[in-house]
């Protein structure tokens, strides 16, 4: 499909808003997917490395209690 001006390209031969919404609404969602998915990444790193921490002073405590 061609159009003649600009313009006409934004109004999608009268369906421009409904165009331009959802591909707007749709590259918003994709985008807080990213950040949610960032997040909850990072999120996911430092309830590991506190678990393996945790697991680690345990190990030394029990060592120190067998000693």
């Amino acid at each position: 499909m061609q159009f003649e001006s600009f313009t006409d390209f934004i109004a999608m031969g009268g369906y421009g808003f409904y165009v331009w919404l959802s591909f707007g609404s749709g590259l918003f969602l994709i985008g807080a997917l990213i950040l949610h998915s960032r997040f909850q990444h990072s999120s996911i790193k430092r309830d590991i490395a506190k678990k393996l921490e945790r697991s680690d002073r345990l190990k030394r405590a029990a060592e120190v209690n067998q000693q």
